[in-house]
């Protein structure tokens, strides 16, 4: 449990800062700050997807509460405008916690108020509760509840205009709008002993997120009705926000499962460590449905699904939290949308292309497949829908495909072409590839040697002895070269990447090369790879993506979308590599007790940031300068599979059969 007192709570500044998620297992999600002020466009009580895993929409922004203590008013909202911060309902907050979900205690006079937010897995459903937990006896407690509604595309902000419907439909218990055509409609089940329709705008609320982003950063808001609650006749106030009509006597049930479901997680995580069974909570977040299968959300709030994300992400996902299932279906749902031996960047909705513009998401199914087979032993469907396949997209690589990939003599894997990014350091601004790293980069060769010795292991289990022949061929080739080309003997560690003349830049990138199952390098070089790393970018963080010596490097990742994107992989610190560095750490040290104590005792700062940036996730980035402040998305996939995956495997050696998987 993840909690806050009143030194954080009542300290606007740090209650901002820490944010929380809720997930419905479709893409859908609720979020804010625990001030309950919404400093992101994507802040709210309800976004829907109404696509799964995609075409969300933010229908509830907030809910504006109002305790009525007799004849005294508190109100409880935290809002921010231009200039000030009206009302400041946080300076009732006595206390937050994560217990499984949020939970929100107020001190107004001599009356607590505890407010809780839940969603419905695999419900585009949201059910906030309030309940007195401590009074005077004869104190008359009221509350007053009015939503505030956006109706609008997550990526958006609304102003206030006259094309909306504010028509309002009302039952026992139950009232509905729908604001604009095409989006659907918002059912609120309450029990309120009244309702008021009394439309209006709030006007001009300020995002500070998106204003230090600069992007817009100010919305208007709609309240179309206000619920009046007693807690004199009444022990809980209830209202479940929904894409659905509910009965509002289903929220016990609706939280009670939700709860039991969450307990579920916690109970089979590999170990009772605190921080696995947290990072195995997060998880859960980013494993949605995708049609009739699943797939992995890049990050909160703004991702998608992605290719190279979700093939990186799946093992730590999926496989140190029991979920094979949901890895078999992944690997399965991907592998149909191979296309000249590539898989998707982006993953296709209806009515639009796919996009192929990476190199590595394709290199990293391998590494999935090959996870995935260690630790299920299910190889039967590997050989009857992924071998096929995998052969396949090693064909299409040798011969060449789009973007100029293609084996060259040596057995290295070109990649590249003038205006594409192709590998995970991806930004760009406009025409400009901030980091093109065309020709041959150093963790694509470390990813196709991985995948060509997993298919020799494959080829031999299945038989194809010509494949088997085939694959060690090139993989003996590819090594060869690897070591000649790549090896920078005055600094004593790889290339960055290889095209002409050699980018000696100082990048996390080759660490991959040590840490990888399958690894080219020598126990020596792998060491010498892992301590360059450690000396030159390694951060309480994880890996800046630059080191600071670089002329090109940058310290600080914020402003602006073209400040940001041209620091994105120029130092910033990603703590995704953290896992690769730990696996390798580990391993050219021996695996030895001393060893993995030192490596847990180098995730201990990410421990510690569950608490405070997005609470209990990790976040996407920080910046490469101390104090490394926490950037991008507050909760990302990636981070998440990485930490989980190296805790279980590395430092606490948790095997197959030790999770009862084989």
């Amino acid at each position: 449990m993840i909690s806050f007192d009143r030194a954080t709570t009542g300290n606007l500044e740090q209650a901002l800062s820490r944010e929380w998620l809720e997930t419905n297992g479709l893409g859908g999600f609720a979020s804010s700050t625990i001030a309950g002020a919404n400093t992101r466009r994507y802040h709210g009580l309800l976004t829907a997807a109404t696509k799964p895993p995609v075409g969300r929409v933010l229908l509830l922004s907030k809910l504006e509460e109002t305790l009525i203590v007799g004849d005294q008013r508190f109100e409880l909202a935290t809002n921010e405008y231009e200039g000030a911060i009206h009302p400041s309902g946080y300076q009732y907050l006595m206390a937050f916690r994560l217990d499984p979900f949020p939970i929100f205690t107020y001190q107004c006079g001599d009356v607590q108020l505890e407010k809780s937010v839940s969603m419905v897995h695999g419900s585009n459903t949201t059910v906030v509760q309030y309940r007195v937990v401590k009074r005077s006896p004869q104190t008359q407690v009221r509350l007053e509840v009015r939503p505030l509604l956006a109706f609008r595309d997550y990526h958006s902000t609304t102003q206030e205009n006259n094309a909306l419907n504010s028509g309002v439909e009302q039952k026992l218990n139950l009232a509905s709008i729908a604001l604009y055509q095409g989006l659907p409609r918002l059912y609120c089940a309450h029990n309120a002993r009244q309702m008021a329709v009394d439309g209006f705008w709030y006007r001009n609320f300020v995002y500070r997120i998106e204003r230090e982003r600069g992007l817009d950063y100010k919305e208007d808001l709609f309240s179309p009705f206000v619920f009046h609650f007693s807690f004199d006749s009444q022990e809980e106030a209830t209202i479940i926000a929904s894409t659905e009509a509910h009965d509002v006597s289903a929220a016990a049930e609706l939280r009670q499962a939700e709860i039991a479901r969450r307990a579920a997680i916690v109970r089979t995580a590999p170990t009772k460590d605190d921080f696995v069974r947290t990072l195995a909570l997060a998880a859960d977040q980013f494993l949605v449905r995708r049609g009739n299968g699943y797939t992995v959300i890049a990050g909160y709030p703004w991702f998608t699904d992605w290719g190279r994300d979700t093939m990186i992400a799946l093992p730590g996902l999926t496989l140190f939290t029991r979920r094979s299932d949901v890895a078999k279906s992944i690997l399965q749902t991907f592998a149909e949308h191979v296309d000249q031996g590539m898989l998707p960047n982006r993953f296709p909705d209806q009515g639009e292309s796919a996009e192929f513009n990476t190199v590595d998401a394709t290199l990293w199914f391998f590494e999935a497949v090959r996870a995935y087979a260690a630790y299920t032993g299910d190889y039967k469907f590997i050989k009857e829908q992924l071998y096929g396949v995998l052969a396949g997209i090693i064909a299409w690589h040798i011969k060449g495909t789009r973007y100029n990939i293609r084996m060259e003599e040596n057995g290295l894997l070109n990649a590249g072409e003038p205006g594409v990014q192709l590998t995970w350091m991806d930004a760009k601004i406009g025409d400009w590839v901030v980091t093109p790293r065309s020709g041959k980069p150093v963790e694509i060769q470390a990813l196709w040697f991985n995948a060509l010795k997993t298919m020799e292991e494959l080829a031999a289990r299945f038989g194809e002895v010509e494949d088997e022949q085939r694959f060690r061929s090139i993989s003996t080739l590819l090594q060869w070269s690897f070591n000649r080309d790549f090896w920078n003997e005055g600094a004593n560690c790889l290339y960055d990447v290889v095209n002409g003349v050699p980018d000696a830049s100082i990048r996390p990138n080759q660490i991959l090369a040590a840490s990888l199952h399958h690894s080219m390098l020598s126990p020596e070089r792998a060491r010498a790879v892992v301590d360059v790393v450690q000396r030159e970018l390694l951060t309480p963080y994880g890996l800046r993506s630059l080191n600071r010596g670089n002329p090109q490097y940058a310290g600080k990742y914020g402003g602006d979308t073209r400040s940001r994107d041209s620091a994105y992989h120029q130092g910033t610190v990603w703590p995704w590599l953290t896992g690769p560095f730990i696996t390798a750490y580990v391993r050219v040290h021996g695996h030895s007790e001393q060893t993995r104590a030192k490596a847990l005792e180098l995730l201990r700062p990410l421990q510690v940031h569950l608490s405070q940036a997005g609470l209990g996730q990790v976040s996407e980035v920080f910046d490469g300068d101390p104090p490394h402040s926490p950037g991008g998305c507050f909760a990302q996939a990636w981070s998440v599979a990485e930490l989980l995956r190296t805790l279980c495997e590395d430092v606490y050696q948790i095997t197959a059969i030790a999770m009862g998987n084989r």
